[in-house]
C-alpha cells in the first residue's frame, strides 16, 4: 500500500511523486517511491527515493538514496529531503531506517550526521550483493535513524 505524500513539503523544498513501484520478492525489492526534490517555486534540484522496509538488501542499500544537482549542493537539501522523507516512513510504520553511502562520499556522510543518522559501522560488501557484483563496491557505511529520536 503507497500513502499520500503530498504533505511532504517544507519552507524551502517540497518532493514531487514521479512515481511508485511494488514490492518485487524475486528480484528481493522493496516496495518504493521516487521523487523530485523541488523548491517552492517548482525548480527541480536533485531525486530522492524512499524503500519501505527492513531486509538484508535494505541494510546494505538503505531506505533512502538522494541526489542534488552540482549547482544547488552545499544547502543541506539533500539532509532536508531525508527528513521529509521521515515522516513517509512513519506513516508506513517504520521506527528506524538505514541511509548507506561509499565511505569516500564526505558529502553524503555529512548528509547523514545533518538529518541525524548515527554511523553504526563501515562494512565490507558480501560477494553476492548486487552493488559488489555489478557496480565494483566493496565497502559501505551504514548510518542509522531511530525516528522515534528524529523530527
Amino acid at each position: 500500500m503507497f500513502f499520500d505524500t503530498t504533505d511532504l513539503a517544507s519552507d524551502e523544498i517540497f518532493l514531487k511523486l514521479e512515481k511508485t513501484a511494488e514490492a518485487n520478492p524475486n528480484k528481493r525489492l522493496a516496495p518504493a517511491y521516487y521523487f523530485k526534490i523541488c523548491l517552492l517555486d517548482g525548480t527541480e534540484i536533485g531525486f530522492c527515493d524512499f524503500r519501505v522496509g527492513h531486509t538484508e538488501k535494505l541494510y546494505f542499500g538503505g531506505n533512502i538514496g538522494y541526489t542534488v544537482y552540482e549547482q544547488y549542493r552545499g544547502r543541506h537539501y539533500a539532509g532536508k529531503a531525508c527528513k521529509l522523507l521521515f515522516k513517509l516512513a512513519r506513516k508506513h510504520g517504520m521506527n528506524y531506517l538505514y541511509v548507506t553511502c561509499d565511505p569516500q562520499n564526505f558529502a553524503s556522510r555529512k548528509t547523514c550526521e545533518y538529518a541525524g543518522g548515527k554511523l553504526e559501522s563501515i562494512i565490507n560488501l558480501p560477494t553476492d550483493n548486487d552493488m559488489y557484483i555489478n557496480d565494483g563496491e566493496r565497502h559501505k557505511c551504514i548510518y542509522y535513524f531511530d525516528l522515534t529520536q528524529l523530527t
